[in-house]
């Protein structure tokens, strides 16, 4: 693996971005832990064999290139959507900022999601709270730049509908009176609740909000976590240069089955200073 990491950390010593994508998780077939036990497990796992998989393959050519965008992917894993199918299948995503405070981290994800999959649209799209401070409260001005950013996805026919993740009655409300595309469903985390909260469940039942559970931790991928699987897998490079920007989990669905047809991970990491 020696000459692999060297080449792979030459080239992200001088690129400014990453992008990884792990293609579809159901075509990794000997490579994927067969249980992961948790989400950020899965996550780690698939960033380390997405990583070693993408520096196994590095060309001559790419490293004379020293590109400043890295294109890092699961090559054999990658699956488009046939355009044929396209009717069949729902295209749902989860949006998970990290490291960004830009609302623009989120017309690039989707753009991102839908190129990898070979779709003009994305049929759902959640957003995970964006992150704040330590003792900060989530409030409405938090979400804003990013629900409007959302707001022109859908607008430009990016995305059919979007929803939440873990609002309260309170916070859920204040979004809807302000918003102009209303958000259409909430996830709610029930290994903090246990049951659906009586004045959530009532507000969303009078808006037509649909309410969803969901098991992701509070920091699916923190910036000490990806710099860990990335030092782990490229040891020569200075991996606390890196930061993760965005990550986005898709999954694809045969609307009439209930199957998953497809799942994967995709993320966008910068160099500080570039």
């Amino acid at each position: 693996m020696g000459t692999d990491s060297r080449a792979a950390g030459a080239l992200l010593a001088r690129a400014s971005t990453l992008h990884l994508q792990t293609g579809n998780l159901l075509n990794w077939g000997r490579l994927r832990k067969k249980c992961p036990s948790t989400h950020s497990e899965e996550l780690r796992d698939c960033i380390q064999k997405t990583l070693n998989e993408w520096s196994s393959q590095i060309s001559p050519d790419l490293v004379r290139e020293f590109p400043d965008v890295l294109e890092c992917t699961m090559s054999h894993a990658v699956e488009k959507i046939n355009p044929d199918e396209r009717e069949e299948m729902k295209v749902s995503a989860k949006l998970f900022i990290v490291g960004s405070n830009s609302s623009s981290s989120t017309r690039s994800a989707v753009d991102m999601a839908c190129s990898v999959l070979g779709v003009a649209q994305l049929d759902s799209v959640i957003m995970a709270s964006p992150p704040i401070e330590d003792g900060v409260n989530l409030s409405l001005e938090h979400l804003q730049p990013y629900w409007e950013e959302l707001e022109n996805l859908v607008q430009s026919k990016k995305i059919v509908a979007i929803g939440t993740s873990d609002l309260d009655k309170t916070q859920l409300e204040q979004l809807y009176q302000w918003a102009q595309v209303k958000p259409n469903s909430n996830q709610v985390n029930l290994a903090s609740c246990c049951v659906m909260p009586p004045d959530l469940t009532a507000f969303a039942k009078q808006f037509d909000i649909q309410l969803l559970t969901h098991n992701d931790p509070k920091e699916l991928l923190s910036e000490a976590s990806f710099q860990e699987a990335l030092q782990e897998s490229i040891p020569d490079i200075e991996a606390q240069d890196w930061v993760p920007l965005w990550l986005l989990r898709y999954s694809v669905i045969v609307r009439s089955r209930g199957i998953i047809k497809s799942k994967g991970y995709i993320l966008q990491a910068k160099r500080r200073g570039s």
